[in-house]
């Protein structure tokens, strides 16, 4: 399955991995933040989250780096890259 159709689908939870500064400055509608330097402490929340998770952030670089991180802890998820693009797909939603 592809990261589009996931998002446009719906199929699983979106996480934006920016500072709180950079997602109140726009974010993808019904994402959560949780900030990079977050994640690890916050692992228990995380595993509760409906899968796969969708992972962005600017660029798509920290999101990636939380995408290792997370499936080596046997969580499933992609990396959706940049937060403009998950929010393209997500606009497209029929």
């Amino acid at each position: 399955m592809n990261n589009e159709k996931i998002i446009k689908e719906k199929l699983g939870t979106i996480i934006d991995v920016r500072t709180p500064a950079e997602f109140q400055g726009g974010n993808v509608a019904g994402s959560i933040n949780i900030p990079m330097q977050e994640i690890t402490s916050r692992i228990e929340e995380i595993k509760s989250l409906k899968t796969p998770l969708v992972l962005c952030c600017a660029s798509g670089g920290r999101s990636g780096q939380v995408h290792s991180f997370l499936s080596q802890n046997g969580i499933e998820c992609i990396n959706g890259g940049s937060w403009l693009d998950v929010n393209y797909y997500q606009s497209q939603t029929k």
